[in-house]
């Protein structure tokens, strides 16, 4: 067989099939890129709203807190003093139980911050592989 034949495929072909693919590739990873760009600067916004709002509900709350405290100890300094410093020791140390139990359980339901990501990946993948 010659290399001007009828019957040999070609030269470029290959090189053609090769160059789509990897430009299939670098679409794949492009799209991939920006949608991963899209969900950061989504999961940055939203973490710091949330971490605004509860800084100044922990401000406000400690305020509050604070003002109840001195409140119920005026109120009982004459008579019942040790018993009201004790049940507000009490309430302050149930509450930051409370508080650090419902951390616990958020931080366990929370889910991947990159989830539609990784979805789009794991499609990608199955429609790759045979």
């Amino acid at each position: 067989m010659s290399e001007g034949s009828p019957d040999a495929p070609p030269a470029h072909a290959g090189s053609s099939a090769l160059r789509g693919m990897g430009a299939a590739a670098l679409g794949l990873l492009h799209g991939h890129l920006e949608l991963l760009g899209i969900e950061l600067q989504e999961q940055k916004a939203a973490s710091l709203g949330q971490l605004l709002c509860a800084g100044l509900a922990l401000v406000f709350g400690l305020l509050l807190l604070f003002a109840l405290s001195v409140l119920v100890l005026l109120l009982c300094w004459d008579s019942y003093r040790l018993q009201a410093i004790v049940g507000l020791c009490l309430f302050h140390g149930l509450g930051c139980l409370l508080a650090l139990w419902r951390l616990l359980a958020s931080l366990r339901r929370q889910t991947s911050p990159f989830s539609a990501t990784l979805e789009e990946l794991a499609r990608d993948r199955e429609q790759l592989l045979p």
